[in-house]
């Protein structure tokens, strides 16, 4: 069996599509990935020795500027994801049995599956952006709901109709030219009525949520045998666990000042600082022995050996902390990651800071809960809960549905 695999976004979007093409190649398929030609994704890929088809420009491009991408941005992007997936995914989906996307809303995707006669299946890392009668939509561009609006089915209706100005005119005008009807709502045409959701039940429970048929998985976790760098190990060695600080592939979202806060925050508690540069590319404020700076490294490694880990909430980094066993503290910025600092607060392995914008003292204190005895009990004790085999479930399933 040919699978093709594709997806659009972080690291975060990139990481578990890989450790499902791992689990398919394990199981006998051939697999392809189509994403965004960073660096990082290319360097990821060639890891595991899985080729990679560039699709559109790269995400580091798109959101790391010295601004947050504007709506207009939104809208060009949108129009010219969707006329890349037409023209990527036509020629690699060639000879392909099925096609799985995921990661920012993939309009274009299904709409090939659907002309080359292969089975199609949308795959969410979250129930965030899934239509429910139980919370509302997150934020897009475009216009936006009343604020008096309270009706959460109205409030989908009119996250439906965004994602339409969105995408709907250049899905429909590629359709046309494939000879396909027009779509009239995008987002449940991509969705489908049985989308999959990668996500951990732990840490992302589903039931009742939303009116859709879910296929539960669990995550996509890729394992990552990588020792840590020299220089690391012996920071950690030479003294009692730090606190681990990085908010991944978000850089023009964070404030200006983010390292410097952290960092007066962590040694407000008495703690040593492991500072994760990320795309924001954040530096130490000073040469003190009890600061560490690194660059990209396991983190699967690494989580086990922190006091806690301070990050913006991104699915993965918190799926990764959660299963290393080590409290939380998120500081979430954008899309799904208040979500998930809810969901670290409501499990007690950890604190969600109230608003993207902490202070050395706001942080302090999110950080006092964090490194509480009880919340390290408690997390260790969810770490022994979270399941490892997502991908492999997914894999498995794939291959055994193919109709």
């Amino acid at each position: 069996m040919r699978v093709l695999l594709t997806t659009m976004g972080s690291r975060g979007d990139v990481e578990p599509v890989v450790a499902l093409a791992v689990a398919l190649r394990g199981l006998g398929a051939e697999v392809l990935v189509c994403a965004p030609p960073d660096e990082d994704f290319v360097a990821l890929l060639g890891r595991v020795g899985v080729p990679l088809v560039p699709l559109g420009p790269t995400v580091r491009s798109v959101v790391a500027g010295s601004k947050p991408p504007t709506a207009d941005d939104a809208f060009r992007l949108a129009a010219e994801l969707v006329a890349a997936r037409f023209e990527v995914l036509t020629a690699a989906a060639e000879g392909c049995d099925a096609l799985v996307a995921t990661g920012l809303m993939p309009a274009g995707a299904r709409d090939v599956a659907e002309k080359l006669g292969i089975r199609y299946v949308y795959a969410c890392l979250q129930i965030f952006g899934l239509p429910s009668r139980h919370f509302r939509p997150g934020a897009r561009p475009g216009k936006q709901s009343p604020q008096d609006e309270t009706d959460n089915r109205v409030l989908w209706e009119q996250d439906a109709q965004r994602v339409n100005a969105l995408y709907g005119a250049a899905l429909n005008r590629h359709r046309a030219a494939i000879g396909l009807p027009p779509v009239d709502n995008v987002r449940d045409y991509v969705f489908t009525d049985r989308p999959w959701l990668a996500a951990d039940p732990i840490l992302c429970p589903s039931e009742g949520l939303t009116d859709l048929e879910l296929v539960r998985t669990g995550a996509w976790i890729l394992r990552d045998d990588r020792p840590l760098p020299d220089g690391l190990a012996a920071f950690l060695d030479a003294g009692a666990p730090p606190v681990y600080v990085g908010f991944g592939s978000i850089a023009s979202y964070l404030p200006k000042d983010i390292a410097r806060v952290a960092i007066e925050a962590v040694r407000a508690q008495g703690h040593r600082v492991l500072l994760a540069r990320g795309w924001a590319e954040l530096d130490l404020i000073d040469d003190a022995a009890d600061c560490f700076a690194v660059g990209e490294v396991n983190q699967q490694a690494l989580f086990g050996r922190v006091a806690a880990v301070v990050h913006h909430g991104g699915a993965g980094t918190t799926t990764t902390a959660a299963r290393a066993g080590a409290p939380q503290v998120v500081v979430p910025q954008i899309a799904d990651q208040p979500y998930w600092a809810g969901r670290v607060a409501e499990l007690g392995i950890g604190a969600g800071h109230e608003g993207p914008t902490p202070t050395v003292d706001s942080l302090s204190a999110a950080l006092t809960t964090a490194l509480a005895p009880e919340t390290r009990t408690q997390a260790k004790t969810v770490a022994g809960m979270i399941r490892t085999d997502g991908a492999m479930v997914a894999a498995k399933l794939l291959l055994s549905e193919r109709g």
